[in-house]
């Protein structure tokens, strides 16, 4: 990166990004082959919005969200997260920072089949030195917010798919993060179940200020965003 691109990158990281991404490419090696999937990619999310991310399968969605979750690392370019630019943590330091400002949605849930609604929301506080009392504590402020209060001690198997969404969703909120990435959140729902999933997250970004990234191919879903946009071969647009 240019000294011109580092200083628009930080200027822009002070002025409130949620997500700053300047001159990313990404590739990947397969045999003798370079498989270029972000090429030059720019993005700036202000803090407090809710944008959708559209685009045919193998446009890079998904490797987009695991750069801005620093799963993964660009070939080139910067990748900056609430203010803070991911290649200059460490690993620690990157996982320190993933569990205090980020929030994982999946399509496929991830729960733990033999843990509780609560014992799942309470994981991601395990390594936060807190009493079980406080982890209990917190877990449940995080299902009254979706509105799974009554389902506390179901397993996931007790549940229907719209309320296993849910809870994974109060898992990704118990660390009140800066930043909810969520991955076709919808993808498994019939349409009433997921319209109540977007409700959800329309609340958490109005009402609570969350900054909302979600990769979505429903047109109906990407509809509730703020902001569309979308993403093919490698470039946004």
């Amino acid at each position: 990166m240019t000294e011109a691109q580092m200083s628009s990158v930080e200027a822009a990281a002070g002025s409130g990004a949620a997500v700053l991404v300047r001159g990313v490419q990404k590739t990947f090696v397969r045999g003798s082959e370079h498989v270029v999937v972000l090429d030059g990619l720019d993005l700036e999310m202000p803090e407090g919005s809710f944008e959708a991310l559209m685009g045919p399968s193998g446009s890079g969605k998904s490797t987009l969200l695991n750069l801005i979750a620093g799963i993964d690392h660009p070939t080139r370019g910067e990748v900056m997260v609430a203010g803070h630019s991911l290649s200059r943590l460490s690993r620690q330091e990157l996982a320190r920072f993933r569990a205090q400002n980020l929030g994982f949605i999946f399509q496929a849930y991830n729960l733990i089949p033999v843990l509780t609604a609560l014992e799942n929301v309470m994981l991601p506080l395990s390594l936060r030195g807190l009493s079980r009392a406080e982890r209990a504590k917190r877990a449940q402020t995080s299902l009254r917010i979706v509105g799974l209060q009554d389902r506390i001690h179901h397993f996931p198997r007790q549940l229907s798919g719209g309320q296993e969404q849910r809870v994974a969703i109060a898992r990704a909120i118990v660390n009140d993060p800066r930043l909810i990435l969520a991955d076709e959140p919808t993808g498994d729902l019939d349409r009433e179940s997921a319209d109540e999933i977007l409700k959800l997250l329309e609340r958490l970004n109005k009402e609570f200020g969350k900054s909302i990234l979600m990769v979505t191919h429903d047109a109906a879903a990407a509809e509730r965003a703020t902001h569309i946009r979308r993403l093919d071969k490698g470039r946004l647009s």
